[in-house]
């Protein structure tokens, strides 16, 4: 599937992105560049190499060539779309970029020295402009594990966004012979509806690890009217349901006061945009069940049917916040 709602960033910081090496980080740390937000600026804060950014920075280069960073994907994928944010750098953004991508196995080295003759190009030199959000779209290449930003001359990059569609290796996650996250986003998981995200956003029941703190989660306003809500997800790969996780880490006068979760296998057919209006065959996986504040609820037993499913309807009654789903189980070919 390659509809932009279920792109991912797949070098943030946050999935485990990492900027290896750099030639020239003088003024500001390459580590800079997948980390949250767009970055800031504090007027008088100097360090002794000079004005503090809130990027990746270079030195102003006296001679011939350009600047250039490696970043390990935090989440294997298909790149669909590039965001080389140049936020507050203005007058030491750089002329152009170029960006290039390459797959190289588990374990294999990041030394670019390691990585020469690897690399493909999938931006060619394009103009920058300073503080602003520089979007570019493409075709992917397949499946990446590293990105090589390139400036030219040299200058400072607030961030670099990389999205598209995480593409686990589900061989070697099947060899495991153990039980997998078939909604984690590190294994393909996805959010792609809700019927309300006022405060925060359902990509992050997908996320690695528990929630750092109340923002880290999926959290709806507060419902003055009947129903309920819901948050519609694509598993990574069709499976069988066999342990759910439920956990509202961080909610405490704010957790729904019960759930249940949907499922429905949509092997072969087109994928739907109108979750809330189609008549899709969801079959019950977990009833309706009573929920705790700040707990990790484990299902198992409760367990109606597991499947195999392609999707899952996670509905919360009759609102709040949910900081993780885990649906723990095994993969099935169609």
């Amino acid at each position: 599937m390659t509809d932009n709602f279920s792109w991912v960033d797949l070098a943030s910081e946050r999935v485990g992105g990492r900027a290896t090496h750099a030639n020239d980080d003088f003024f500001a740390e390459k580590e800079n560049l997948l980390k949250a937000g767009r970055g800031v600026f504090i007027e008088d804060k100097y360090t002794d190499r000079g004005k503090w950014m809130d990027g990746w920075e270079s030195r102003r280069r006296r001679e011939p060539g350009h600047d250039w960073c490696v970043v390990r994907l935090g989440l294997p994928g298909a790149i669909h779309r590039l965001v080389v944010d140049t936020n507050h750098f203005r007058g030491n953004h750089p002329e152009a970029c170029s960006v290039e991508v390459c797959a190289v196995g588990e374990g294999a080295p990041d030394d670019p020295d390691a990585l020469a003759g690897e690399w493909v190009e999938i931006l060619p030199r394009s103009t920058l402009e300073g503080h602003a959000e520089n979007t570019f779209d493409m075709e992917s290449a397949g499946r990446c594990t590293h990105v090589r930003l390139n400036i030219f001359p040299d200058g400072g990059v607030a961030r670099l966004r990389v999205l598209g569609e995480v593409l686990p290796d589900w061989e070697s996650l099947a060899a495991t012979g153990g039980p997998i996250d078939l909604v984690a986003i590190q294994n393909g998981g996805a959010a792609l509806a809700c019927s309300d995200q006022f405060y925060s956003d359902p990509t992050n029941l997908t996320m690695p690890g528990r929630s750092e703190n109340m923002g880290d989660g999926w959290e709806t306003k507060r419902r003055r009217g009947p129903g309920h809500d819901w948050a519609v997800l694509r598993l990574g790969h069709r499976g069988v349901i066999e342990q759910i996780e439920v956990d509202t880490n961080h909610f405490k006068g704010n957790y729904p006061e019960s759930c249940s979760v949907e499922g429905c296998d949509l092997s072969g057919q087109e994928a739907t945009t109108d979750w809330a209006g189609a008549n899709l065959p969801w079959a019950e996986v977990l009833p309706r069940t009573p929920l705790e504040a700040h707990t990790q609820h484990r299902f198992e037993q409760e367990i109606a049917s597991g499947g195999p499913f392609t999707h899952v309807r996670l509905n919360m009654y009759p609102d709040g916040g949910i900081s993780r789903l885990r649906l723990f189980g095994r993969i099935e070919t169609e």
